[in-house]
């Protein structure tokens, strides 16, 4: 029996809009994609994640992939507002899954600094039972350890949970320790076989 829905943040219950955040700052197409590529295009961008190593670090990393666009990188990064917006449907989704029974979860990769300058995209948070944010625990998925602490702080079975994310590779991950995954590719996708799950298919 399902007990609990696993949710993804980002592309899942928000938009991780980064192309259109940079965008907004004024950067034409071909920054964009210079800025892109030192960032969030790289291995790099899991550290964010992870929450080890101070912004400064992360920075200067960045700005060691592409020297010549050291102020642009700053301008881009020194507040992420917008770069996580809401999703309207977000929390009537979590909302109808409650009212049947079902308890909901969180489990993301984010970073502190999005956290902080993206609050307002995170209204739904306390409308779920709970959640982990990689940043505070310094592990990211799909390193199984992070699935496992969510089971663990409480007290679910991988078994009764469904989880969501875009991500195929995280999706996996959950897969092999016994959750129910579904790729979120749109809400409409995503809650039709979400249904099929609630209803024992």
């Amino acid at each position: 029996m399902i007990r609990n829905i696993v949710f993804d943040i980002g592309n899942v219950l928000t938009d991780f809009r980064w192309k259109g955040f940079l965008q907004d700052k004024g950067f034409g197409e071909e920054m964009v994609g210079r800025i892109a590529a030192a960032s969030v295009m790289t291995p790099l961008w899991y550290e964010i994640d992870r929450g080890v190593w101070d912004e400064e670090k992360l920075m200067e990393e960045f700005i060691r992939l592409d020297p010549g666009i050291e102020r642009e990188l700053r301008l881009a990064y020194g507040n992420v507002k917008g770069m996580v917006t809401k999703r309207d449907y977000a929390i009537p989704w979590i909302e109808k899954l409650k009212e049947r029974g079902y308890k909901t979860y969180y489990l993301s990769n984010f970073s502190h600094k999005a956290y902080v300058d993206c609050i307002d995209a995170l209204d739904f948070l306390p409308h779920m039972d709970g959640g982990i944010l990689s940043y505070r625990e310094k592990v990211v998925k799909p390193d199984k350890e992070i699935y496992l602490r969510l089971l663990s702080r409480y007290g679910l079975k991988a078994e009764e949970s469904v989880f969501l994310d875009d991500t195929p590779a995280n999706v996996e991950a959950a897969r092999v320790l016994g959750f129910l995954g579904i790729c979120f590719e749109t809400k409409e996708q995503a809650e039709r076989e979400l249904e099929a799950y609630l209803a024992g298919m």
